[in-house]
């Protein structure tokens, strides 16, 4: 067959695309159980991070080693053994309409559509019992929906730390959720009053010299509808439709 032939180009150019069609394809393969592995230490890492445990130079599985994880049936507030949380996808199983609620309107400040009917917590005991709670928090901001972690400490009320591990607000306005300045803001914040929701983030800033200011946060400069979405997720996962429940049961020593 002539080099320059039309069937002969055509002939290599299809070979070519066979074999860089394989070695994605195996490449893919062989790394995704180093994508995975990544993704966990990522996620642990961030877990870490926002109850304020994460320490630089130790090995992030070994500080993860003090945290135990369970899942929280969450209509019922209780922890349960039915699901095995090295396993359980709290992400999928929000899609997944058997594993799952749709929520109405007037029910989902945080417009996150669907309520998933599981949650994993993360918690740090001691001797004296629970130490630190760390809570899965999402909700929709101005441009994506914000996947994060809200760490109570032991009397489960004071927030411990907030940390947003993925989102997609813009850089300098309602990205400033990853700014450490603001999160360290949230630090012995009391997120209940007298069993009620009381933590707000305002659309101002907060005066810390007024009792009121105990349970504020400042709003994100210039970024109205992220500080608006933060706030409602924070106060529809700490409600009854989420982890409030657990809280009281855990209060009561009945989770």
């Amino acid at each position: 067959m002539a080099n320059e032939s039309v069937q002969k180009t055509l002939g290599v150019a299809l070979v070519l695309c066979v074999v860089c069609a394989v070695v994605v394809s195996s490449a893919a393969v062989m790394l995704r159980p180093t994508q995975e592995a990544n993704k966990l230490l990522d996620l642990k890492t961030n877990i870490l991070a926002s109850a304020g445990l994460l320490k630089a130079d130790i090995d992030v599985e070994t500080q993860f080693a003090q945290i135990s994880t369970r899942v929280v049936d969450l209509g019922t507030g209780r922890f349960t053994d039915e699901i095995d949380p090295s396993t359980f996808d709290q992400r999928k199983s929000s899609k997944d309409p058997a594993m799952s609620v749709a929520l109405a309107p007037n029910e989902d400040p945080a417009k996150i559509k669907r309520r998933e009917n599981y949650a994993t917590v993360y918690i740090v005991e001691g001797q004296q019992g629970i130490e630190k709670i760390i809570l899965p928090i999402k909700g929709y901001g101005l441009w994506s929906t914000l996947y994060g972690f809200l760490a109570l400490e032991s009397d489960l009320e004071t927030v411990a730390g907030i940390g947003f591990y993925e989102h997609n607000e813009t850089p300098g306005l309602g990205g400033e959720v990853d700014n450490p300045r603001w999160k360290a803001s949230w630090v012995g914040k009391q997120a209940y009053s007298s069993g009620q929701i009381a933590i707000s983030v305002l659309k101002g800033r907060a005066d810390t010299t007024l009792p009121e200011g105990n349970y504020q946060i400042d709003g994100l400069a210039g970024a109205t509808l992220t500080t608006r979405g933060v706030n409602n997720l924070v106060q529809y996962w700490l409600g009854e439709q989420g982890f409030q429940p657990l809280i009281g049961h855990l209060k009561s020593g009945e989770a």
